[in-house]
């Protein structure tokens, strides 16, 4: 038995992988190489597409998205191409590759969108854009794509660039696949990355980069966490005062063109930023420019009134925080509604005792505090309505308050399981960020210094409250349906990981991130392995290849993905844990 499965083992790892991530819903391919060349012809809808590796049209429409979309997938095959030789035994380069003296090329791709894009194609609510899409490699040189929209256009040619490798010779590129046959589609329409700009700075550089990550991965959201307690960097010019006091630095500032360029950026590679200014709570970042309309800043000690320092919140009975919140929104919303559906109301971690000595309130009866943030919930969500969006808060807001929601909000769960069947029980549609499989930045110790003393013994091995790290090998095994009926399950959109930016920055964003995002990726692309929601244990041994592979290609890429395995195990060595160990 113990052979079989070592012989199994061995097949696996050294017979060939079609390295596709996320897996397709449906793949057939051969094992005769087709070498692809610069001048290849492209078609969009019988029209010719000419390879412009500079061109970037101001224009965002289905034409110019496909455009778009094509000249990044051959600059990633012609400029940013993988030589596996990793992927493979130790010197035996010839036996892979195939030979130059009797090549056959790709003549042709053949692209054809069979519907028609619409404005809600670019900035989707969840489950509105059709996503899937065909595509095919003839062995006689014809390629071909088709698709419901644009945007599964783009996620057919992140697919095609997979299927292609570059020759040692760095002069020739190849698929060793032909014939290929995919039909694939996703499973949940919420396919997304949660990224904290208010406790670190991060460059627009970087914020375009992690687009990127998302695109390469299938994801099609960018949640942007861009203030919180730390920071105000958000302007708004109706309000200066707000980033020019709040913002760590003058420079570390997103004005309404950086945020734009970032939207625009994400929508051409089918990946909708939505941005969430977080309230009342997880806002004392307007102390600096507005310490009348807070309650309890920098109370000490700090976890009596907060999850982390400093603390402060809005005064939750007060009209110039009514005045200040519409003033704010009228300014902001408008501009971020023509690429985005949705905006993020925030509302986690909110504390009683705020309210207890917040001047309009008075009490930290918990009773009155939820009749107040009903009232503020409902106005909150009457402004994302009024500049026609739709609202989304965290957990905390209809589970520990029982606020209740319209029926079209978002519900944003990350304490585990059972906090999603709470929310699906009530009837809202949930996006999961499950902290014990999908935060990040876990295990990486603690942002807080202790004390000689009780203090420093106490807070011996100094590990974080989420610990242990959470490896690719753990974000593959997160369902996010688990435990659920299949009611409840139809109610879950999607799920998010998540980096918090309490001991990260743009300098470590990219190995924390990748790959283990675009693990999460695959889940929510394939869905639950079972009927019944239950996904058991997803196999490891076969996605290894793949995912090692898919870091290769982002690396080079210019996005600096974690390793996974050494490059013993890549090639074909044993690193499978032994039976029974």
């Amino acid at each position: 038995m113990v052979v079989l499965q070592l012989l199994s083992f061995w097949f696996l790892i050294l017979g060939p992988v079609v390295a596709i991530w996320p897996q397709p819903s449906s793949i057939s391919t051969g094992d005769t190489p087709l070498f692809i060349n610069r001048d290849i012809k492209v078609t969009y809808n019988g029209n010719p597409i000419l390879f412009d590796p500079d061109y970037e049209s101001p224009k965002i429409d289905s034409k110019n998205v496909v455009q778009g979309g094509v000249r990044r997938a051959l600059g990633t095959i012609f400029n940013h191409g993988l030589y596996p030789w990793m992927f493979h035994p130790r010197n035996e380069t010839r036996s892979f590759q195939p030979r130059l003296s009797d090549r056959s090329f790709l003549k042709i791709l053949e692209i054809t969108q069979t519907g028609i894009d619409n404005p809600s194609t670019f900035k989707p609510l969840a489950g509105e854009v059709d996503e899937s899409y065909e595509l095919s490699i003839e062995i006689d040189g014809k390629a071909s794509i088709s698709a419901v929209s644009s945007t599964g256009i783009l996620r057919a040619l992140e697919t095609f660039t997979q299927l292609f490798y570059t020759y040692s010779s760095y002069r020739d590129y190849y698929t060793p696949y032909a014939p290929v046959s995919i039909k694939d589609a996703p499973k949940f329409p919420h396919r997304g990355l949660m990224l904290d700009t208010s406790r670190s700075y991060y460059s627009v550089k970087s914020i375009l980069r992690t687009i990127d990550g998302c695109a390469a991965s299938k994801l099609n959201v960018l949640h942007w966490h861009i203030t919180d307690a730390q920071s105000w960097p958000l302007e708004i010019p109706a309000l200066p005062e707000l980033s020019a006091k709040g913002a760590y630095n003058p420079n570390m500032v997103y004005t309404p063109e950086d945020v734009r360029m970032v939207q625009e950026y994400g929508i051409v590679r089918g990946v909708q930023v939505v941005l969430e200014v977080d309230q009342p709570g997880h806002i004392s970042s307007l102390a600096w420019s507005h310490p009348e309309l807070l309650t309890a800043y920098d109370y000490q000690p700090y976890t009596d009134f907060c999850a982390e320092p400093p603390c402060g919140s809005l005064r939750l009975n007060d009209s110039a925080v009514e005045r200040l919140l519409d003033k704010m929104m009228d300014d902001l919303l408008p501009r971020l509604q023509p690429f985005s559906a949705y905006f993020h109301n925030g509302g986690d971690e909110i504390k009683a005792s705020n309210s207890a000595v917040d001047p309009s309130v008075g009490t930290n009866d918990t009773a009155v505090v939820s009749k107040l943030l009903q009232s503020y919930t409902d106005k909150s969500s009457a402004r994302v309505r009024k500049a026609g969006m739709t609202p989304i808060v965290w957990e905390e807001i209809p589970v520990d308050w029982n606020v209740t929601l319209d029926a079209d909000m978002v519900v944003h769960s990350w304490l585990g399981s059972d906090s999603v069947s709470k929310i699906t029980n009530k009837g809202y549609k949930v996006i999961d960020a499950n902290y014990n499989y999908l935060y990040l930045p876990c295990g990486l110790g603690q942002w807080v210094t202790f004390s000689p003393g009780s203090s420093y013994q106490n807070g011996e091995p100094f590990t974080d409250w989420c610990s242990p790290f959470k490896s690719w090998e753990r974000v593959y095994s997160y369902n996010p349906t688990a435990g659920l009926t299949n009611e409840q399950a139809e109610k879950v959109i999607g799920s998010e990981a998540t980096i918090w930016s309490e001991y990260t920055d743009e300098l470590t964003l990219d190995g924390l991130a990748w790959p283990r995002t675009s693990v999460l990726g695959e889940i929510l692309w394939t869905g639950p392995l079972n009927e019944d929601g239950q996904s058991g244990s997803r196999n490891q041994t076969s996605a290894a290849p793949r995912i090692n592979e898919l870091r290769e290609r982002l690396v080079l890429r210019g996005i600096q993905a974690a390793r996974l395995q050494m490059t013993y195990c890549t090639e074909g060595g044993n690193c499978v844990q032994p039976l029974g160990a």
